[in-house]
């Protein structure tokens, strides 16, 4: 297997709401957040910093707390090479690859799997929050 290449941290949440308008308020107004793009009426990333905080409206299931409200977690790498390098590492460990690398419309890169008990993990080249980190 090859080297495994780096990761800057875990720097992105995205969480799934079936009050998103109030829920948008909140992480704004009252915590301060900041919104980096809003894509469409039902997805809004947000940030603090050095953060990516992805709101998802809700609308696949009834609001039934035994449900996740988790979509994914995901790592920040460096670039978007990086991402190419970790879908191969991945993919040379076994581990069953869930959405191939892509470039989303903002021009991050990123693809999942899932962990072991099944959460959804994303590895990600954000440009915005990464060019923060030095």
């Amino acid at each position: 297997m090859s080297e495994r290449p780096t990761i800057t941290g875990m720097r992105h949440v995205s969480l799934n709401f079936s009050n998103f308008d109030a829920t948008l308020t909140f992480y704004t107004e009252v915590l301060g957040m900041q919104v980096e793009w809003q894509p469409d009426a039902d997805n809004v990333f947000l940030t603090s910093g050095d953060d990516n905080f992805a709101l998802q409206r809700r609308t696949d299931v009834e609001n039934d707390e035994s449900e996740t409200r988790l979509d994914h977690i995901g790592f920040f790498v460096s670039n978007a090479a990086e991402v190419d390098r970790w879908h191969d590492f991945m993919k040379q460990a076994d581990i069953a690859i869930e959405r191939k690398p892509k470039t989303h419309r903002d021009g991050s890169r990123s693809f999942f799997v899932r962990d072991p008990d099944g959460t959804l993990i994303q590895m990600l080249y954000h440009p915005p929050r990464v060019s923060q980190l030095g």
